[in-house]
């Protein structure tokens, strides 16, 4: 399979800041802003790439990410936020397993 280059050197960077930055301010924040600040990186990643990705990964992009629950970790109903959070990891796990062992099987 060939890889697609789907950032540019200023999306990138701008991903990075974004990352180091929260990173930083997690510091100084309650846990529960952690999920939130990876699932904007994530959504932030997904918009970037998806112009320039394969018709897969746009798959992969709508349907598992383009799902993502709202960033915040809800105080009530808090199971079902982390199902769909599981959902979302077993559907790209899927993806990249099939992409990169087609020949393994998930257990």
């Amino acid at each position: 399979m060939t890889s697609r280059l789907v950032l540019d050197e200023d999306d990138a960077l701008e991903l990075l800041a974004y990352l180091v930055t929260a990173a930083r301010t997690q510091v100084d924040e309650a846990a529960e802003y952690g999920p939130m600040r990876l699932l904007t990186a994530a959504g932030r990643l997904a918009a970037m790439i998806e112009p320039q990705a394969s018709e897969g990964v746009r798959e992969l992009l709508a349907g598992a990410l383009g799902s993502v629950p709202p960033t915040a970790v809800p105080r009530a109903g808090r199971d079902a936020y982390v199902a769909r959070l599981d959902g979302i990891c077993r559907e790209v796990a899927g993806y990249l397993s099939t992409r990169f062992a087609p020949d393994r099987r998930l257990v």
